[in-house]
């Protein structure tokens, strides 16, 4: 199924040295016709880090998407009723993010968002960044992998010999990853070679 037309969130999260990755998929997804409803976490709308500041985060996505980002928990929750969204991709999903949704909190506007769109049977997918992928948070992909419409970016081990725990999604899968979701189903292979993309 294509992305073109296909009203898509794209809600970011706190994995500042994923975001310039981050931005060239909402490029690419721009590009194939995709209408981006960008929303941010508070983290990502609020941290300044050494990967840059997030007024210039939230101008970038807004140049890319042409929309202003969604920035509180009660701007995502219409999201639910409106039903406006074919799919939401939280794009990259920190481990924190991805613990908080194993287990029902909803505290930020993503994680609102992400409630608010699951309520409608829709697909959810999730670029998973997280440097505890492999350690304590194995178990909230795990339980995230069995949820029902929830669906993931291809993924692998970023660098297994620093950081043997760490997963990163491949966002150069991003756009078959989203139109397989589209039809309620998961790209396979799910685990990529990381190391050999470098």
């Amino acid at each position: 199924m294509k992305l073109e037309g296909k009203k898509v969130g794209a809600a970011l999260t706190g994995s500042f040295c994923t975001f310039h990755k981050t931005f060239a998929a909402l490029q690419k997804l721009k590009e194939a016709g995709a209408d981006i409803f960008p929303i941010f976490s508070n983290a990502s709308q609020t941290i300044e880090s050494r990967f840059g500041a997030p007024e210039a985060y939230l101008a970038r996505v807004e140049e890319i998407t042409g929309r202003k980002p969604i920035l509180r928990i009660e701007e995502a929750e219409p999201i639910g009723p409106g039903g406006y969204l074919d799919l939401l991709v939280i794009l990259p999903c920190t481990g924190n993010t991805a613990a908080k949704l194993a287990n029902g909190i909803t505290d930020t506007p993503v994680l609102m968002a992400a409630k608010a769109h699951l309520r409608n049977s829709k697909p959810l997918v999730l670029a998973i960044s997280t440097n505890d992928g492999l350690g304590i948070n194995l178990k909230n992909i795990g339980l995230l992998l069995n949820s029902k419409n929830v669906y993931f970016v291809p993924f692998g081990q970023d660098d297994w010999e620093k950081k043997p725990n760490s997963l990163v999604a491949d966002t150069s899968l991003l756009l078959p990853a989203l139109e397989m979701a589209l039809e309620h189903r998961q790209l396979q292979p799910l685990l990529t070679d990381m190391a050999a993309q470098k």
